[in-house]
């Protein structure tokens, strides 16, 4: 089991690595920050005092490893707009994220494992039919554009619930739903999936044979093991708490890390979209990494694998 661990942590960090490396390379190669946020009719003193004083005025590879050092002690620099440290500035946006995010990722992992487990049991019947229809909708029609049709119908026709911001109770409820409608459709389609193979299997039907009752198979024998694949998409789901949000945070005007990224990209603000891109990565990363440990505790045939 350690040798696996290590072998998952080291592509992990590696992972990690490269999407730092690509992400700064990529923002610096898309122009001069400063040009960009200074007007036109600036001089080039004010321009050069700038780039020396965030660094930009050093080659590529000095501040490669400048940024890499000065992030693996905590310091992912200052902020070009605000002139705060980004890290301050994240943890004042995260909250309201994880506030939206982590209901959205209950609602659609109850949901969605539901409905897909309920269709299986019920398969090529009209529930079965009327839930994948559902799911396919959920899962096919954009989240920016579910977002605007709820804001048309609950806060625009019938009044009954905010639009945007962040300053009432109710204010979450349209965009968690909106967060949370794609997820649960995805989960349901991958439960029905992994449910319906479970129940083929020769196992389920000598369960049958030896007359236990269809709840039973289905609680002891055929459930548990549809869980194992269907942790996979619950997984890679909670990863997404972050990056699914972007859209929705900048549909809804909620004041989360998502809108903030949004917003440091339309401004060029190079430390806070670096900061934010690697925290959206490392959401991914250590979302694959605690399915690869939970693959590895409850399959041991999984640990032999490299």
């Amino acid at each position: 089991m350690t040798r696996y661990l290590s072998i998952k942590l080291a592509r992990a960090l590696l992972t990690m690595l490269l999407v730092v490396s690509f992400a700064f390379v990529v923002l610096r190669l898309a122009g001069d920050p400063v040009r960009t946020m200074m007007p036109e009719d600036v001089s080039p003193k004010v321009i050069e005092h700038y780039r020396q004083l965030w660094g930009l005025d050093r080659p590529l590879w000095e501040q490669y490893l400048r940024y890499i050092g000065s992030a693996l002690r905590g310091d992912f620099g200052v902020s070009f707009q605000d002139n705060r440290g980004v890290v301050s500035l994240i943890a004042e946006r995260l909250p309201a994220t994880l506030r939206l995010g982590i209901p959205a990722y209950l609602l659609a992992v109850v949901f969605g494992t539901t409905m897909g487990i309920v269709a299986a049991l019920r398969r090529n019947s009209a529930t079965d039919r009327g839930m994948m229809t559902i799911a396919v909708f959920g899962y096919a029609m954009p989240n920016f554009f579910l977002g605007i049709v709820l804001i048309l119908i609950f806060s625009v026709w019938l009044r009954i619930l905010p639009s945007s911001g962040d300053t009432r109770s109710s204010s979450i409820i349209l965009p968690m739903i909106t967060l949370a409608t794609a997820h649960a459709a995805a989960i349901a389609r991958f439960a029905r999936s992994a449910m319906l193979e479970i129940l083929n299997e020769p196992y389920m039907r000598t369960a049958r044979a030896k007359g236990l009752s269809a709840m039973v198979r289905n609680l002891r024998h055929a459930l548990p093991n549809a869980l194992v694949p269907i942790v996979t998409i619950m997984g890679l789901k909670f990863g997404h708490l972050v990056a699914g949000a972007i859209v929705i945070e900048t549909v809804f005007a909620w004041p989360g890390v998502g809108r903030l990224l949004i917003q440091s990209v339309d401004t060029r603000d190079l430390a806070v979209v670096q900061a934010l891109v690697l925290m959206v990565a490392a959401s991914m990363i250590t979302a694959n990494f605690l399915v690869d440990v939970f693959y590895g505790l409850i399959d041991p045939r999984v640990r032999t694998q490299k």
